[in-house]
């Protein structure tokens, strides 16, 4: 794993989420109101539509054009009309870092 820094702590305000750009990998960030940091895709599998402008509920990204809510744990869709997953990407956060590895994980489906 090759972390690398993709923003500060504090740029990522609860259940709100933050678009990033780790090479070539759009990544949507989102802390939950626990404080745990996830990445996720930030394009929805459905539309094309950037996930970041989303909505956090619980432990799911949802879409704002259609309304596909997907997993922050797996990436996958919750809710139609998505059926595709999106890629999740290993975070850690040290001290005021979040750092994400920018290799794509696609998770099985559970």
């Amino acid at each position: 794993m090759a972390f690398e820094r993709a923003c500060a702590v504090e740029d990522v305000q609860v259940d709100t989420p933050v678009r990033i750009e780790l090479g070539d990998q759009a990544i949507a960030v989102v802390r939950d109101s626990a404080g745990e940091v996830f990445a996720i895709g930030d394009r929805c599998t459905h539309g094309d539509i950037s996930l970041s402008e989303g909505f956090v509920e619980d432990d799911t990204l949802e879409c704002w054009a259609h309304g596909s809510q997907f997993s922050l744990r797996t990436g996958w869709p919750q809710s139609l009309p998505a059926f595709e997953p999106v890629p999740v990407f290993d975070v850690k956060v040290e001290g005021d870092d979040i750092l994400i590895d920018p290799t794509p994980i696609y998770k099985e489906n559970n």
